[in-house]
């Protein structure tokens, strides 16, 4: 068996080490995304994390955000009813 098929790294070669996030680490990210306005995606390229492993902590509910926890969305702009009243007219001075 030669080195290239055993699997081994040669010289100069930088290994791919596996991170591992702790739960608060998890938690912590998670809730990052729910904050109005963020996506999960730019959660993922600021920790450099691919999102679906985000949507797959999403998922589990020892990270996921406590409803509770997160702000209420901003208030959005809404419609009004308003009632058109004629004008009176005043009396000739």
């Amino acid at each position: 068996m030669s080195t290239s098929d055993s699997g081994h790294y040669g010289d100069g070669v930088a290994r791919r080490t596996k991170r591992l996030w702790t739960d608060e680490e998890k938690r912590s990210i998670c809730f990052q995304t729910a904050a109005p306005g963020v996506s999960v995606a730019q959660v993922a390229r600021r920790y450099a994390v691919n999102a679906n492993l985000i949507f797959k902590w999403l998922r589990d509910p020892r990270y996921a955000p406590d409803p509770a926890s997160v702000a209420p969305p901003a208030e959005e702009a809404r419609f009004l009813p308003v009632e058109i009243v004629a004008e009176p007219r005043s009396a000739p001075a």
